[in-house]
């Protein structure tokens, strides 16, 4: 059923009115101040008894007044908060703990103390083509850098389920962000920290790991992830990365780099260069390597573990939060061993002899 508020102009929205009940507190309170000083004949009486009354009185309406825009602000603020936390959970939605035998585990932590989303982005989804994944960094931080980060991690979601190739989802994000730049530059909003459109640009992985292990990457001026094996912890790979995209135009032929095979158990650590460029008080930039390298021989080796490793040190080591984005992705091997040749023939052996 619908009721209507003769109250209200025909058509006010929801916040016109809320706005509206907002002030009628203050209202009362104004009318509680103005009725004494009019009627009471202690608001007129010079003696000074009355005039510590009066004083009290005017004091209690100021009180609460200010009690009332108090608790609307807290309100205000909680309402930004929640819609703060509902834009990141689109954007940076948590990964699911397991993709396809992959167990999976991620955090991102902004720079910008009032922002819980900035310019770091990160997914993890299997396909038909096997499980794929992106990590990126686009340049600055804060809220300014959200759209650029939407437009390429929008792009990936679908793009990474459409193309059968690496190469293919990149093209598809390169389109992306220059659709971004055109329509920014068009609209004449500056970057993220007030350069011309021509400056911004965004660093992106992607990487596709096959059912038996093996390992495809393309990189545009994102650092490499490293990987976890055994004891030690290593570059996934040493190829000369690819240009940021929105910096030049990717070159015609984007043939995707070999990174051998993720066995079962090993681990791969996507990171930005956040992680890896946090100073501590001495201007010292942050050891990753060497803190993964401690991290591979910590048993039990989980996703979880790797990152709450990773992040203590970090934190102990910038003394409080980064200066810039942050974003971690961790993906660990956890499917079984395919047979071997010479495993199925013994097998095939063992089975005729009973």
């Amino acid at each position: 059923m619908i009721r209507f508020n003769p109250g209200a102009p025909r058509g006010a929205p929801p916040r016109f009115l809320s706005r509206l009940r907002s002030l009628a507190v203050p209202t009362a309170w104004g009318a509680v101040a103005v009725a004494y000083r009019l009627t009471c004949p202690l608001a007129r009486d010079d003696a000074l008894g009355a005039r510590l009354v009066s004083s009290a009185v005017l004091c209690a309406v100021g009180t609460g007044i200010v009690l009332h825009f108090r608790r609307h602000m807290l309100r205000e603020v909680r309402h930004a908060r929640r819609i703060a936390e509902a834009a990141q959970s689109v954007l940076l939605r948590p990964p699911p703990p397991r993709v396809e035998g992959l167990a999976v585990a991620a955090v991102h932590l902004s720079a910008d103390r009032d922002a819980r989303i900035g310019g770091d982005l990160y997914e993890v989804t299997a396909t038909e083509h096997g499980v794929r994944a992106v990590i990126g960094d686009v340049r600055g931080h804060g809220l300014g850098a959200v759209r650029a980060g939407a437009a390429v991690l929008g792009s990936f979601r679908e793009a990474a389920h459409d193309e059968k190739t690496l190469a293919g989802v990149l093209r598809r994000l390169e389109r992306a962000m220059d659709r971004h730049l055109r329509e920014r530059a068009h609209g004449d909003h500056l970057a993220p920290d007030g350069a011309p459109a021509a400056e911004e640009f965004v660093t992106v992985l992607l990487l596709e790991i096959l059912p038996d292990g093996e390992v495809h990457a393309l990189n545009c001026g994102h650092p490499w992830p490293y990987r976890l094996a055994g004891a030690g912890a290593e570059p996934l790979a040493q190829a000369e990365p690819l240009p940021p995209l929105g910096l030049f135009p990717l070159p015609g032929e984007l043939p995707a780099t070999a990174c051998g095979r993720l066995l079962p158990g090993d681990t791969l650590v996507l990171h930005t260069d956040g992680a890896e460029e946090a100073r501590d008080a001495g201007g010292r930039f942050f050891p990753l390597g060497d803190v993964l390298a401690e991290a591979a021989r910590d048993r039990p080796q989980t996703p979880q573990a790797v990152l709450r490793t990773v992040l203590t040190a970090l934190l102990d080591h910038s003394v409080g939060p980064p200066k810039d984005d942050v974003a971690l992705l961790i993906l660990r091997n956890e499917r079984c061993s395919p047979p071997t040749r010479q495993t199925r023939g013994v097998s095939r052996s063992a089975t005729a002899d009973r």
